[in-house]
């Protein structure tokens, strides 16, 4: 595997559509937010073509751009971005082994959806607070999941790598878990100031996650 700007731009369009389809085929936002989110999965998209994807990629962000279009119908909206979520995933997987794909797109995408749904809360405070806390959770899971893809291969492959980049997954694999982990505790503050911080929180998640997928690669398949 080889760790390039389209591998990691791709991962993370693949988790912002399908975060915005997820979002989508629940019916708690409107347009407003399907514009915002598609619009970033599209945005996403063109520099994943722009950096070489492929086909694939075009495939995927002409699907985003759809769902743009689509957003005031969620569920056409919704189709499209799954359709992209699938294009961009195989972009991913034609430069990665599957499994670290899906996990790459599940972390970035996961807490990527988590901040924009937490900025739209304090667009609309009557949001309910249980999709914030499913897409915290996705993310906890992807973090797993990205953790443990790049321990086995570790483990499997004896790679030798610099303890340096060693020392600085751990750390940022701890610092993404213990900021998920204080989203998930805000959303328990019931007043507004909790989804607040929670909003905020996933700010900085968001740096740490990027940081924690590319060094696991670095240091998993460099």
């Amino acid at each position: 595997m080889e760790l390039t700007p389209v591998l990691v731009l791709a991962m993370w369009a693949s988790g912002l559509a399908a975060g915005a389809a997820v979002v989508g085929w629940w019916r708690i936002v409107g347009p407003g937010y399907l514009w915002l989110a598609a619009g970033l999965a599209t945005g996403v998209g063109a520099l994943v073509v722009a950096t070489g994807g492929g086909p694939a990629a075009w495939v995927g962000t002409v699907a985003a751009a759809v769902a743009v279009v689509a957003a005031r119908s969620p569920a056409v909206a919704s189709v499209g971005l799954v359709a992209s979520a699938v294009a961009f995933l195989l972009v991913a997987a034609g430069r990665s082994p599957l499994l670290a794909a899906v996990t790459g797109a599940v972390l970035t995408g996961a807490v990527t959806s988590e901040m924009l749904l937490g900025h739209w809360y304090l667009v609309d405070p009557r949001l309910p607070r249980w999709a914030l806390k499913a897409l915290t959770a996705a993310a906890g899971v992807g973090l797993l999941g990205d953790a443990a893809v790049v321990g086995s291969r570790v483990l499997a492959a004896g790679n030798a790598a610099d303890p340096v980049f060693g020392w600085a997954h751990l750390a940022l694999a701890v610092m993404t878990g213990l900021l998920i982990a204080a989203v998930w505790l805000s959303l328990d503050e019931p007043r507004y100031t909790g989804v607040m911080a929670a909003t905020g929180l996933s700010y900085l998640a968001v740096l740490t996650c990027f940081g924690t997928v590319v060094v696991g690669r670095m240091v998993a398949y460099g």
